[in-house]
């Protein structure tokens, strides 16, 4: 819930900056800072832990290529050219995707209850994104931004995925271990944001734009990352992707918190069918298969 939350307000910035920061310069300063901010705390621990690190090898590259380079990136990216209920609707496919990973690399099946409680979910969010309207799904045109999408919601499944099945090859504190991540990552976006600053140019460093970035990096990046790999190491893949069919709940809920936008009758009743596939898909335990 935490990590959602968060996330929820990364979507927002991304659509309202996407005129003012290119994707990649948000994505790269993004973690710039947050590995700045979290490197003083956790270069002690990288050092104890060196010997597990190496030994994860290869695994540890992988993981940052996936959860820190490409998904923002290619989110942030997406952002630029497609709406954001597009943006939602390809977002839809991560609990699928996790779900059927998790019985194909993990061994970990979910009962049918919980794919009756997925497709409530689904429900509840297509009804809630279409604002309880047929006519919105048929007015509805898919561009480039969707098929990034697509490919980010893909990556995070993945990463999330291999999060939970090379558990035992990253014996290492959490913090350290999102350190170690970033600091594989950051490098991997530097070509990509070179290429862009050359082509498009860079961003002006107004409060605003300032501000953004900071939000990302704090909330988006340290706490929400932080929050993602412990509920995965806890609820497991499957559930834990589940949780992403709240983030326009809380998104309708921040803006009538913070924007004073009227919740109507839709966010009642997709809010509803969410919470109880929710419910439905997280009680039941998974079948386990050595």
């Amino acid at each position: 819930m935490v990590a959602v939350t968060c996330w929820s307000g990364n979507a927002l910035v991304a659509r309202a900056f996407y005129d003012e920061i290119p994707p990649l310069g948000l994505s790269f300063w993004r973690w710039v800072l947050a590995t700045g901010l979290l490197l003083p705390f956790v270069m002690r621990s990288i050092w104890r832990h060196r010997s597990a690190l190496l030994a994860a090898g290869w695994r540890l590259p992988v993981l940052a290529a996936c959860g820190i380079a490409s998904y923002n990136s290619l989110l942030y990216s997406a952002a630029q050219s497609t709406e954001a209920i597009n943006l939602t609707l390809v977002n839809t496919c991560l609990p699928l995707a996790t779900f059927l990973g998790a019985g194909v690399l993990l061994g970990e099946w979910p009962l049918r209850r919980a794919w009756f409680g997925m497709a409530v979910a689904a429900a509840g969010l297509l009804y809630l994104i279409s604002r309880g309207s047929w006519a919105t799904f048929s007015s509805l045109s898919f561009k480039t931004g969707d098929l990034l999408m697509l490919a980010a919601v893909l990556i995070w499944a993945l990463y999330t995925l291999l999060l939970r099945r090379w558990a035992c090859f990253l014996p290492i504190p959490p913090l350290t271990l999102l350190g170690v991540l970033m600091l594989l990552g950051v490098p991997l976006i530097l070509p990509f944001y070179l290429l862009e600053l050359n082509r498009v140019g860079g961003f002006a460093a107004t409060p605003g734009n300032l501000g953004a970035i900071a939000y990302t990096a704090v909330f988006a990046s340290l706490i929400a990352y932080l929050a993602w790999n412990h509920g995965v190491k806890v609820l497991g893949a499957a559930k834990a992707a589940m949780t992403s069919y709240l983030m326009p709940v809380i998104t309708a809920a921040l803006g009538w918190l913070l924007l004073g936008e009227a919740l109507q009758p839709f966010h009642w009743i997709g809010g509803a069918l969410i919470f109880s596939g929710l419910l439905l898909a997280t009680r039941p335990a998974f079948r386990q298969h050595d």
